[in-house]
């Protein structure tokens, strides 16, 4: 069976003058990920975690070699993927419903599809939103929602669209630990329920063992992948296993693994005569 998600050779250089000096913020990433599965990156600040996204997406096309995603070669912005971020950066001037329903104002085949369908459409929001937890808020503001639920709703509107893949960049980083948590057993259970790939982003080491089937480390930049963990922990996952001996030590291993990439960058960069960070 062929990859959902296939990264060959990829290599990126942000400008051509970058290119020709051989500066790269990613080398060499080869990465095979299967239909239905939940990956996790994580790594040193800056190594490079966010240009994979850029890559995965089609924001950004590699200078060197090829990404696929779901058979077809990423040339431009996939229709098939969604997308969070940690600001959930909701429209102020519209409603909760309002805001998980844009993408279906400009996807297709929905938008042409929206006029004719709005109660359908409408009614599938509302059923998404009391899945997280937000039954009942579908007419309120941005500004009347706590940080959490503005999350909820972004992943909401970043699912509405029904798309192969979920794209999250440090999704939860500016929350509360409880809040966190929280969200974190929401995006289990939803991505248990509908079995679209993930992939997240994190510079939190627990997040990615609770929520992954398989970790990447990333190195310092250049970034480049330099451990790769399963994590066999069994599905379904509950807070309790975070308090686990088997969890914690995943959870220490991994950061053994970017001790040891931020010591390789370290050694590199002096060696350049630059002054690590």
């Amino acid at each position: 069976m062929s990859a959902f998600v296939d990264f060959s050779q990829v290599w990126l250089a942000y400008t051509e003058t970058l290119r020709e000096a051989g500066s790269f913020a990613v080398e060499d990433i080869n990465l095979q990920v299967n239909e239905g599965e939940f990956i996790a990156i994580v790594g040193p600040s800056g190594c490079g975690k966010s240009t994979f996204m850029k890559l995965a997406t089609g924001l950004r096309r590699p200078t060197r070699g090829t990404v696929q995603i779901g058979g077809q070669a990423v040339t431009g912005p996939l229709k098939i993927t969604g997308m969070a971020f940690q600001a959930p950066s909701l429209l102020p001037w519209r409603t909760t419903l309002a805001n998980v329903m844009l993408p279906l104002e400009i996807v297709e085949p929905y938008r042409s599809q929206l006029k004719s369908r709005r109660a359908e459409f409408e009614d599938k929001a509302r059923r998404l939103l009391a899945s997280v937890g937000l039954a009942g808020n579908e007419d309120k503001f941005p500004w009347q929602l706590s940080g959490g639920m503005q999350q909820r709703a972004s992943i909401c509107r970043a699912l509405i669209h029904e798309p192969k893949m979920l794209l999250l960049d440090e999704p939860f980083g500016a929350l509360d630990a409880f809040t966190r948590e929280e969200l974190w057993c929401t995006l289990r259970d939803l991505q248990a329920a509908q079995r679209f790939n993930v992939i997240l982003v994190t510079h939190d080491l627990r997040e990615s063992v609770f929520l992954a089937d398989t970790v990447y480390v990333m190195s310092a930049a250049p970034g480049r992948f330099v451990a790769r963990r399963e994590i066999g922990l069994a599905r379904p996952r509950d807070l309790e296993v975070t308090y686990t001996p088997g969890f914690t030590d995943i959870v220490h291993e991994l950061r053994g693994h970017i001790g040891k990439a931020r010591q390789t960058s370290q050694a590199y960069l002096t060696g350049q005569g630059v002054t690590a960070p």
